[in-house]
């Protein structure tokens, strides 16, 4: 599995457009006064500012090679500033052999780019086409074990066949690849922010014809091709 599109809402879909495309320069692929697309790598991520109810945020990241995370951090600095935690602007989870950090977009979306040893290396200096896809996606519901299970239906597994789990975060996914869906519970923060998992409506498309949903009821549905 990997993740092919998501959809996503925002207040702030000008400033986002602007901070994405202009700031960033991700590839713009599509766009009307409601919504813009852009390229990720091989992955694509919508904003939609259409039947936007509160002020929705979420958390994803983007998988960049395993060589050029120190020239990703500095090409990174020149555009935003970075999220802090204990003192740090970056992150290494050995669990995952990688390096990762976080920063705030226009939204307040926790954003994060992520070098895994697993990940191919670069070649050239880094930029945005060093990007190599949405590397995670947060998916927050009211109960992770009922849509974890529904998940392993459709062939999305727990990470290391771990148990699915109320109160940590369960990464749904191929751990060879990089591509994780966080399944997780409202409550938890978001390392590196001071944002609070809630439920959003959003939608993911993976490369294996899987769609999930939580729609503007919060509810979730889970179609596969």
């Amino acid at each position: 599995m990997e993740i092919k599109l998501v959809i996503l809402q925002t207040e702030e879909i000008n400033e986002m457009k602007r901070f994405y495309v202009d700031i960033f320069g991700f590839p713009l692929l599509k766009e009307d006064k409601n919504s813009f697309r852009i390229a990720v790598g091989s992955s694509e991520l919508e904003f939609t500012s259409e039947n936007v109810e509160g002020n929705p945020y979420y958390h994803f990241a983007f998988n960049i090679p395993s060589n050029l995370f120190r020239e990703a951090k500095s090409w990174v600095k020149e555009k935003v500033k970075l999220s802090v935690e204990d003192g740090e602007d970056e992150a290494y989870f050995s669990f995952f052999s990688a390096y990762a950090l976080y920063f705030y977009d226009p939204s307040g979306n926790i954003v994060e780019f992520i070098s895994r040893e697993a990940s191919e290396e670069g070649t050239q200096p880094f930029s945005i086409e060093s990007v190599l896809n949405i590397s995670e996606i947060g998916l927050t519901v009211d109960d992770a074990i009922a849509a974890g299970t529904k998940l392993k239906e459709i062939g999305i597994n727990v990470r290391d066949n771990d148990p699915l789990s109320q109160t940590s975060l369960n990464f749904m996914g191929e751990k060879s690849k990089g591509i994780f869906i966080i399944l997780n519970q409202p409550g938890r923060r978001w390392i590196f922010s001071d944002k609070i998992s809630a439920i959003y409506p959003l939608e993911i498309q993976t490369t294996d014809g899987s769609k999930i949903v939580v729609n503007n009821d919060h509810l979730l549905e889970i179609f596969k091709d």
